[in-house]
């Protein structure tokens, strides 16, 4: 695929400007509109007009590229590459004030991930992975944790209204058990980005969407770590589990998710 870095150039550049979109609406909290979609799942009018602005950028610079959002419908294209984008991932805690969220972009083709961008706008922090030239963080490579055991660390675990309830309490409770700490704060793009940064040891969800975990995945994979082999296309239709981390407590991740899961 040609391009690949001028995309990666012009990720990184989008989500700095998307994300002064939405930082202006996260200080205008008090007038935002804001939906349910369903339990613990909400929408802002600043999820929908950041993906509106990401969309409009995309279709004037790379008109023939399709588009995936996850508020508005697809869009086909004729290149094949996709992006998918998640406008404010974290929208619990974008809409009750809380400054961890992000605005996430990823580039598909040929079923894998060739381009991610993860961007928090309220730290100044972007995270950026090219398949086959590693991963950032604003700039400085990134790295997974090496040489630390579960028992030295902390593994972020993620939880949606697509799972029951009870299915995420075993897991909690075998990392725990293992004398890992527990970390969740709301956005899961952002500690898939902290797992590839080092900062945590891994992450466990039974199901993410693809505008969710793509970009950080890669990251994942360019800073060392380790990711379930999976297909970016099957992630875009259907969404799917994420077990990911370092090498050093990829595996026992695995165990705890198979188990938890009857796989």
């Amino acid at each position: 695929m040609e391009h690949l870095s001028d995309r990666m150039e012009f990720a990184v550049d989008l989500c700095h400007a998307a994300g002064d979109v939405a930082r202006a609406y996260f200080a205008n909290r008090a007038t935002l509109v804001v939906d349910q979609k369903g339990a613990q799942d909400w929408v802002s009018e600043a999820d929908k007009n950041v993906e509106t602005f990401i969309r409009d950028r995309i279709g004037h610079t790379w008109p023939d590229d399709g588009i995936v959002g996850e508020e508005h419908a697809p869009k086909a294209g004729t290149s094949g590459f996709d992006w998918v984008i998640d406008p404010i991932d974290g929208t619990t805690n974008f809409v009750n004030g809380i400054p961890a969220w992000t605005v996430v972009l990823a580039g598909v083709s040929g079923g894998q991930t060739q381009v991610g961008v993860i961007h928090e706008p309220n730290v100044g922090e972007t995270y950026a992975a090219l398949r086959g030239h590693g991963a950032t963080m604003n700039g400085a490579t990134m790295q997974v944790a090496a040489g630390v055991p579960l028992d030295s660390g902390t593994v972020s675990i993620g939880y949606s209204n697509r799972v029951q309830a009870a299915h995420v309490l075993p897991v909690i409770a075998a990392v725990i058990d293992r004398g890992a700490l527990y970390h969740r704060n709301a956005s899961g793009a952002l500690s898939l980005a902290y797992v590839a940064d080092g900062r945590l040891l891994g992450y466990v969800e039974e199901h993410m969407n693809a505008w969710d975990c793509l970009a950080g995945q890669l990251m994942i994979a360019e800073a060392g770590g380790r990711i379930e082999d999976q297909d970016a296309d099957a992630m875009i239709r259907s969404g799917g589990r994420v077990v990911a981390g370092s090498a050093d407590v990829f595996d026992t991740l695995v165990e705890i998710a198979d188990a938890a899961w009857s796989v």
